[in-house]
């Protein structure tokens, strides 16, 4: 291993866990808190630019502010012997991209279960003002107990600040899944993401992406102009609901999308409980599991935030596929006896007087009586005025 055994005197790197355009990805040890770590080890050429190391150090920080359940912990970022490098949570399992190279594609039941939690930590981020940037299977990791993680937050925003020459190197490093306003060169939004997620989904529904190319420009083209396959030609036991869903997150405008992944997720969770029969559990059940508002790192938005995130509060727990058999049970019932007799006396019945068939109610006959005189009165008066305006000769 060329990279240095021993970062700052407290990271060992013990093993590599993978490698991209950008970075090394290192399991490690922390020496310090006595627990295994994984740490990205940036290039040498990103390392040296100072306006990279200012402006990823700034993403560091913020991302290190999430608190999620879906989302990899950023627990440190330091520099040694000009080597950037960012220290995170480590997370057993695999890469989302792995295991559909390895499957194909997933049931639909899966691929809800992991979506709605990368829905769910994507839109805590969405929340706290930041954007990812570069939503991918490859940033999306699942442990054994069917746990999604996203990774990689802030380090797409600050490869902005590279040359323009590097920045187009790594920007196409996963054109595939990026937006059309990406792909044309203009600034992400959180519905450039939810872009992304689309991406995703469709490629877990159907096992394969709805844009290839054989250069990155003609593939930008494609993102640009060129609407996706349907996704039922190419998997039929996708619902036609589904379908509407996801093709509404891949249009080209992103007005035309769900603005937030917090959105999208609770359409998923809609659906889900829909396509199960369960109408009695609207998705308005689910802000209670958001409970907890993210670290803002941007100005507040007015007004209330009608998105609702599909966070675990349970991180233990693996996601399961929503059904009947899943719902929570009913609420435990009491039930109160009646107390025993006792020697008191009961209480004296209290009679009620009966309807009498013949009782009158003398005071509506009268008012009825008073009522029918006046109107009789009138009649004298109405035939002189008659026959004063029309005489008989």
């Amino acid at each position: 291993m060329s990279e240095p055994i021993l970062l700052n005197d407290r990271y060992r790197l013990e093993e590599q866990q993978g490698s991209g355009g950008m970075a090394m990805v290192y399991r490690a040890h922390d020496l310090m808190l006595e627990r295994t770590v994984a740490i990205k080890l940036l290039r040498a050429d990103f390392s040296s630019d100072p306006d990279f190391r200012e402006r990823f150090r700034q993403e560091a920080k913020a991302a290190a502010n999430l608190s999620h359940p879906n989302i990899v912990t950023v627990h440190d970022f330091g520099l040694d012997e000009g080597r950037l490098f960012i220290v995170m949570e480590y997370v057993p399992g695999t890469d989302l991209k792995t295991i559909l190279k390895q499957r194909g594609r997933f049931s639909l039941d899966e691929t809800m279960a992991l979506m709605v939690q990368a829905c769910a930590g994507i839109g805590y981020a969405h929340r706290a003002g930041l954007v990812h940037c570069d939503i991918k299977p490859q940033n999306m990791l699942v442990t054994p107990d069917k746990r999604l993680k996203v990774a990689d937050f802030g380090i797409a925003r600050a490869l902005a600040s590279i040359s323009p020459d590097e920045q187009t190197d790594v920007v196409w490093g996963s054109p595939q899944y990026f937006s059309p306003e990406q792909a044309a060169g203009g600034a992400p939004s959180p519905a450039s993401d939810v872009y992304s997620l689309g991406i995703v989904m469709y490629e877990m529904l159907t096992g394969q992406l709805p844009f290839t190319a054989s250069t990155a420009e003609e593939l930008a083209r494609l993102h640009r102009e060129v609407p996706p396959p349907s996704p039922r030609r190419l998997n039929p036991a996708i619902p036609a609901q589904l379908e509407q869903i996801l093709l509404k997150v891949l249009s080209k405008e992103p007005v035309a999308r769900y603005r937030t992944a917090d959105q999208l997720g609770r359409v998923l969770v809609s659906f889900t409980y829909q396509s199960n029969g369960v109408v009695a559990a609207p998705p308005a059940q689910f802000p209670s599991t958001y409970e907890s508002e993210p670290p803002s790192t941007a100005p507040p938005r007015p007004g209330p935030v009608p998105w609702v995130v599909i966070a675990a509060e349970q991180p233990l727990q693996p996601p399961r596929p929503m059904s009947v058999q899943n719902l929570p049970p009913p609420l435990p019932v009491r039930v109160v006896q009646p107390a025993a007799p006792n020697n008191r006396p009961s209480a004296r019945p209290v009679s009620l007087p009966e309807d009498n068939p013949l009782d009158i109610d003398w005071v509506t006959w009268i008012l009825g009586l008073l009522a029918l005189i006046a109107v009789g009165s009138l009649i004298p008066f109405w035939l002189w005025v008659y026959y004063t305006l029309n005489p008989p000769f």
